[in-house]
């Protein structure tokens, strides 16, 4: 699955009830190939819309769980994982209201998702069960009554969802001065910044502070003229920035910024200590959420992190990597520790997803920027302006 930041939106429902014809009339677009043949949504369909009041959202269009083709228990999996990575569901349902309906129910109360019922084809057979406890939407494609989905979207969508958390608004004042250290590397996107840079300024610029930027290189000689508020630097310097800032001067790194804004800050803190307590053959988990073209040579987390847990640990430790956000290893629960990159591609949603997955099999957790700091020996300092 592709992800972005925005909030994610499921259609579930059995096959031909209407799903793709919904997804199509909320977004005003033939989005979803319609069909009367059953079965014609086989991998979930995304669509990128504006909602008013809420902005942009991703509408995903699933396969039937109901599918009993040679590939129906692929495509069903495939919707059963799209409801891990959703902040919202619709269940689309017409006329009968059976079992399968009734199971996806109960999947999104276990999940903890939001959701609300659409009977599709209401002009055709009109709703005729009471389900209690649910909201429902009565609709045609006909002539879709798109705005009261719409309001029950809204309603229901939890701000968590668009409503991004602060990056750094509850420790910088406007007229602060916060340095961001980027170093240009062979690992460096050429001729642009990655989203957690570009966003950790554009927080700045909201807040009214002075984001100033700098290489790495140039550090040594910008501090001598200059006592910034905070350093913010990619944890792949943190040895050599925490050398050059003074220690009246608060560091952390764009990493950790994201693991308060994505992940479980607490449950990061406390899985990360866990690198102490690795013994020789224990097995980490390396956990990324994206897909990017892997140098072997300067790959943070295939690469780089592994090197440096080596070397802190002073202990023989075994490596696997997940990338985007793969179901977890079978056998999880024999790893000893499982790292989650910063989550800049994905929503909290799905960070905390799998961070709640990996709770309930006993894996500690931590994450790049605050192993890397633990490496290196500045791990209370990193995290100190947060802990306080």
């Amino acid at each position: 699955m592709v992800k972005t930041n925005r909030p994610h939106i499921g259609i579930f429902g059995k096959m031909n009830v209407g799903k793709s014809s919904l997804i199509n009339a909320l977004t005003g677009q033939h989005t979803a190939v319609v069909s009367e043949q059953p079965g014609t949504t086989t991998d979930p369909v995304k669509k990128t819309m504006e909602i008013l009041g809420i902005g942009p959202v991703v509408l995903i269009d699933t396969a039937g769980v109901d599918d009993t083709s040679d590939l129906g228990t692929l495509r069903i999996q495939r919707a059963h994982e799209a409801l891990d990575h959703v902040d919202l569901a619709i269940l689309v349902f017409a006329g009968e209201f059976g079992p399968y309906d009734q199971s996806l129910m109960e999947s999104c109360v276990a999940r903890k998702i939001p959701f609300f019922f659409v009977h599709n084809k209401e002009d055709i057979e009109p709703m005729s069960v009471d389900i209690r406890g649910a909201d429902v939407v009565r609709f045609s494609c006909k002539e879709p009554n798109v705005a009261a989905v719409l309001d029950k979207i809204k309603q229901l969508l939890p701000k968590s969802a668009y409503a991004q958390d602060v990056l750094l608004d509850d420790h910088v004042r406007p007229g602060d001065e916060v340095v961001l250290v980027i170093p240009v590397d062979s690992s460096a996107p050429e001729g642009r910044l990655i989203l957690p840079q570009v966003q950790t300024i554009r927080n700045l610029l909201d807040i009214g502070a002075w984001a100033v930027c700098l290489k790495d290189t140039e550090l040594r000689e910008y501090l001598q003229t200059h006592t910034p508020k905070l350093v913010i630097t990619d944890s792949q310097v943190f040895e050599y920035v925490n050398a050059v800032v003074p220690t009246e001067i608060p560091l952390t790194s764009f990493s950790i910024l994201f693991s308060r804004l994505k992940g479980d800050f607490d449950m990061y803190l406390k899985g990360t200590r866990t690198i102490s307590r690795l013994q020789d053959g224990d097995k980490v988990l390396i956990m990324e959420s994206c897909s990017h073209s892997v140098n072997k040579c300067d790959d943070i987390g295939r690469t780089k992190l592994p090197n440096w847990l080596q070397k802190f640990t002073g202990k023989n430790l075994q490596f696997n990597v997940i990338a985007s956000l793969d179901a977890l290893p079978p056998d999880v629960e024999t790893y000893k520790l499982a790292i989650q990159c910063g989550g800049c591609m994905v929503t909290r949603t799905q960070i905390l997803h799998r961070l709640e997955m990996l709770a309930q099999k006993g894996v500690p957790v931590s994450n790049y920027g605050l192993a890397i700091a633990y490496c290196n020996g500045i791990f209370d300092r990193a995290t100190e302006i947060f802990r306080k």
